[in-house]
């Protein structure tokens, strides 16, 4: 999909653990043609064994991640390639750096009921983010008023139809 004035060039798909950025993400970036990245992979080493003794982390922990974060979103910017990122991004000011003022940057927001998160984290397998971290999480999250937002409890297929047609992509396959 191209660049256009009213298409964003980088999609992040924001929330807590276990709210389906990466499910979603992953396949609307599949049914558009952009380039993904997911967020967790970014964390350095000293996050993720926080997170998985269950340590919440804190604003001083989070800044390099953003950073490395914010450096793809420059270079897919620059370079015009079309990017979806999954990244929590629970804080506005988080998302003010991941963004740094360029309207082409976008976020959508994936919420719902703790009951179904909570319930989605605790199938979980292969994942650093323990479901303990989930109130800690929702105690962080500062709720975007200018995103994009989309219940957790819609099947992927159904955001991403929607988002594709929000955006004006209803051509892509």
């Amino acid at each position: 999909m191209p660049p256009s004035s009213h298409r964003p060039v980088v999609l992040i798909f924001m929330g807590v653990s276990g709210s389906g950025k990466t499910t979603v993400g992953t396949l609307f970036a599949k049914k558009t043609g952009a380039l993904f990245f997911e967020g967790d992979e970014f964390h350095p080493p000293e996050n993720i064994e926080k997170m998985h003794r269950g340590v919440p982390l804190t604003d001083a922990d989070r800044v390099n991640w953003l950073r490395t974060l914010r450096e793809i979103i420059v270079r897919s910017l620059d370079q015009g390639t079309f990017t979806v990122i999954a990244c929590s991004a629970l804080k506005a000011a988080y998302r003010d750096l991941l963004q740094g003022g360029d309207a082409r940057v976008k976020f959508v927001y994936l919420t719902g009921p703790r009951s179904v998160i909570e319930a989605r984290l605790k199938t979980r397998r292969n994942h650093f983010m323990p479901p303990t971290l989930l109130d800690s999480q929702l105690a962080t999250l500062e709720p975007p008023a200018d995103a994009l937002t989309f219940s957790c409890e819609k099947p992927p297929e159904e955001i991403v139809t929607a988002l594709i047609q929000t955006l004006g992509t209803a051509d892509v396959d």
